[in-house]
């Protein structure tokens, strides 16, 4: 199992790690890239942006900044998110909606090898049919990236949200 260590916002008087132009703009279009695929609720494709051995949980800001547990969704390999894949397609009832992601840019806190620690600010959101769409969920991703042969990939991604509240019940992921 990957252990996460959390990375903490730098004070904005400190210099940031630096990432090539090239670099940066892969971690701006993986971003893009994996709200696309949410958006269209393209499920199979959403493992496909982790590694192996990953973590992703949705967790409220409460239990995360009080290192509490508890987690909405908690997933600790590309299998558990596969079978959430599963849930979504085949097993669960639930009314369906839309999703759109706004995502803002990625703060990078470290560059280790081929690992990024970053954070971006995230909106999501959703619309039923025949209903006017909402604000869904609000908060920010904390993600650790590695450096594949097939590009970036989430090594984990914790999607903390800043309510302590979720509307109904969350069934895509975030």
């Amino acid at each position: 199992m990957t252990t996460i260590s959390t990375a903490t916002p730098q004070p904005a008087t400190q210099t940031a790690p630096r990432l090539s132009f090239d670099a940066y703009y892969e971690l701006v279009s993986f971003h893009a890239r994996y709200a696309a695929a949410l958006d269209q609720g393209d499920w199979d494709a959403w493992p496909e942006f982790f590694i192996d051995e990953c973590i992703y949980k949705v967790v409220p800001r409460e239990n995360y900044e009080h290192g509490l547990p508890l987690a909405v969704m908690d997933f600790e390999s590309k299998g558990m998110l596969k079978d959430r894949v599963y849930g979504i397609k085949e097993t669960l009832f639930y009314d369906p909606y839309y999703q759109r992601h706004i995502v803002g840019l990625p703060v990078v806190h470290a560059v280790r090898g081929n690992l990024i620690e970053a954070e971006a600010n995230y909106v999501v959101l959703r619309t039923k049919t025949e209903q006017i769409g909402d604000v869904y969920n609000v908060g920010r991703y904390l993600d650790r990236f590695r450096q594949t042969s097939r590009g970036l990939r989430l090594e984990s991604r914790l999607c903390v949200y800043d309510s302590e509240m979720i509307s109904n019940s969350l069934i895509y992921p975030i």
